[in-house]
């Protein structure tokens, strides 16, 4: 009995479940429901919120760009209005000190309204200056040789001024020079087809621009202020190599001391070509030579860089325009890449001890005497495809930012670096060779002395004399030339930095009749 009593219990519970059943279950539906109209309202706000912010961002961001021009501007204000308060506080303090930040603030002043200015006004002072032009164009005939006879009457009396002050050596090196230029005029692709106005305006400015620097004391002293900038800009390359390489990294001079720079000054000149300030220069320097020369405005570029650029690297910034180049042009770029060095080499050498101000008053000259010496051997017969500095333009730097920049053109002188110290082992060793072969083929004549720096010598003797070198150092000078040539540039240069420490240590000049270094007045003169 208890056992159906318990079933019948049972039954009535299950069939009390049943009937709540669909009421529970509607509960449940309904609570999902509110639930799932909870979360969706959520829902709706949070993309409202979002697009709320998104749609203030976007009009924030429009306004900036709307606006960018204006923003620029008062940016470049208040930078340049604390520059000049700079300048002043400096010049109030301390005036003499704060010359130098004077003077580089007025030159860039200078060049930055200059630009605005033919920016603006260019066409407009061109199409002015119509008139004139035209004048000058009937009469230019009777104006170049009014400016040839000038030039020469100028050349005479300067001469006879500097033979009566200086002595009659410098009349050496003036023929020399003319010896030269027959030269290249006797053997050029076309003799009677070379331009005057490159010729004697490309001589022209590397006599005015050496007149200034090395007989005024003005030039002299600004080339040795910026000499020593450049000597201690080097040494900071010193700070890299003792962080990476120790204390003692100045016991491998070369590989530790030289190289570093090249990596530094690499670095440095990505920089400056990443920011503008390389291709606006070179094309400065490169439309002076264009204006007074009359060369087209590619080559001028390319010589222009290859002041401040490697023989590699000049070509770069007339990449565009290297397919349609004449081939009078391609002779240019390339007697520029050779007649010059780097920026970067050129911090080598000075490391070597070499005057900086030799050597950056070579560099600047070389400049315009390539392009004459280049364009006079092989004259432009062709129609160059580039003819006016408004059609030429220069490529900028593929870098995104200053940190990319400096790191790739560090990356760069990898290769450099790694170029000159292979050359330099096999060319030291092939050097050391061919002296030993030679010395035992002399040995066989009762002269064991030969070595191909003695035959160098004995070469290109003439060459140095003309060059207005002393006959007492034209035998070391000839020597230098002859491994420079052949051999390598920076193993004439480590040479010449010997020559330079055994002259200051003062020493004796002549060892059993054999002369120790280049004398004092002789290279200054070289």
């Amino acid at each position: 009995m208890e056992l159906s009593m318990l079933e019948r219990r049972s039954s009535k519970r299950g069939k009390d479940n049943e009937a709540f059943e669909p009421e529970e279950q509607d509960k449940i539906h309904v609570q999902a429901e509110n639930t799932s109209e909870v979360s969706d309202d959520a829902r709706r706000t949070t993309r409202h919120q979002k697009s709320m912010l998104e749609t203030k961002m976007e009009t924030f961001q429009g306004c900036l760009a709307e606006h960018r021009d204006l923003i620029h501007l008062i940016l470049q204000l208040v930078l340049a209005a604390g520059f000049v308060a700079i300048v002043i506080a400096a010049c109030v303090l301390n005036f003499r000190r704060a010359v130098v930040l004077l003077v580089i603030s007025m030159v860039i002043v200078f060049f930055l309204v200059w630009d605005w200015m033919m920016e603006r006004y260019g066409d407009r002072v061109w199409e002015e200056l119509h008139p004139i032009r035209e004048r000058f164009s009937r009469n230019w005939f009777w104006i170049k040789w009014i400016l040839c006879v000038l030039l020469v009457v100028a050349v005479v009396f300067w001469l006879a001024l500097d033979t009566a002050q200086q002595g009659t050596r410098q009349l050496v090196s003036f023929f020399g020079l003319l010896l030269l230029i027959f030269l290249m005029l006797l053997f050029s692709k076309h003799p009677f087809r070379w331009s005057w106005q490159t010729l004697i305006c490309g001589v022209g400015l590397q006599f005015v621009f050496g007149l200034l620097t090395l007989r005024t004391t003005f030039g002299l002293g600004a080339l040795q202020w910026l000499g020593n900038l450049v000597e201690s800009f080097m040494s900071f390359a010193d700070v890299g190599s003792k962080f990476v390489f120790g204390a003692s990294y100045t016991d491998h001079f070369f590989v530790f001391k030289v190289m570093p720079i090249l990596v530094f000054l690499s670095s440095v000149i990505s920089i400056l070509y990443y920011i503008g300030f390389m291709p606006w220069l070179v094309r400065k320097i490169g439309f002076i030579m264009e204006v007074t020369m009359g060369t087209s405005p590619a080559e001028s570029m390319a010589a222009a860089g290859n002041i401040f650029l490697g023989q590699t690297d000049s070509p770069l910034l007339i990449r565009p325009y290297i397919s349609g180049l004449t081939l009078s042009e391609i002779h240019a770029v390339m007697t520029g890449g050779f007649a010059s060095i780097s920026g970067t080499i050129l911090g080598a050498f000075i490391s070597f001890g070499v005057e900086a101000t030799h050597l950056l008053t070579a560099s600047f000259m070389s400049a315009p005497a390539s392009l004459a010496i280049a364009k006079t051997f092989w004259p432009e017969t062709e129609t160059p495809r580039v003819v006016t500095s408004q059609d030429f333009k220069m490529e900028q730097g593929e870098s995104t930012n200053v940190l990319e920049a400096a790191s790739q053109g560090a990356t760069c002188a990898v290769g450099l670096i790694a170029s000159i110290v292979v050359n330099l082992i096999a060319f030291m060793a092939l050097l050391a060779f061919f002296d030993s072969a030679l010395s035992w083929l002399g040995g066989m004549l009762d002269n064991p002395e030969l070595s191909f720096s003695l035959i160098c010598s004995y070469v290109f003797m003439p060459l140095s004399f003309m060059m207005g070198v002393s006959w007492e150092d034209c035998f070391i000078v000839a020597e230098l030339i002859g491994i420079k040539t052949f051999i390598n540039e920076f193993v004439a240069y480590q040479k010449l930095s010997v020559l330079i420490k055994r002259r200051k240590a003062g020493g004796p000049e002549y060892v059993n009749n054999v002369k120790q270094y280049i004398s004092c007045n002789g290279s200054q003169e070289y």
